[in-house]
C-alpha cells in the first residue's frame, strides 16, 4: 500500500521474528507485522494497529512492479521489494526473510 508518503507491505505468513517491541511502540498496537518506507531515511519495522491485508485490495502480480507517489514496489516469487525512488532506502519482504536498506 502507497499512502500518505510512506510505502508500506505487511505480511500474513513468515518464517521469521521481527526484532522485540521497542518501547517507542505503544504497546496497545502491533509490531513487526510488515515494514514501511517514507520519504527519508531507512525501511522500518511497521508499528500499528492496522493492517494492509486487504481481501478486496488489487494485488501487485508476480514479476511485475510499479511506481506511485515517489516510491517503487516489485514484486517476485522471491518477495516484494519496495523503495523510495529518490533516496533508494526501502526493504525487501517476504515469507523466508527480509532486509531493510
Amino acid at each position: 500500500m502507497v499512502i500518505d508518503g510512506t510505502a508500506r507491505c505487511d505480511i500474513r505468513q513468515r518464517r521469521w521474528s521481527p526484532p522485540p517491541h521497542p518501547s517507542t511502540c505503544p504497546n496497545e498496537v502491533d509490531f513487526g507485522q510488515g515494514l514501511v518506507v517514507g520519504r527519508s531515511g531507512n525501511g522500518q519495522f511497521v508499528c500499528a494497529g492496522d493492517t494492509t491485508l486487504d481481501p478486496t485490495a488489487v494485488s501487485l502480480a508476480y514479476g511485475t512492479a510499479t511506481r506511485i507517489a515517489g516510491f517503487e514496489c516489485v514484486s517476485t516469487f522471491d518477495g516484494m521489494t519496495c523503495a523510495n525512488t529518490a533516496s533508494g532506502h526501502g526493504f525487501f519482504i517476504a515469507i523466508q526473510g527480509y532486509r531493510i536498506f
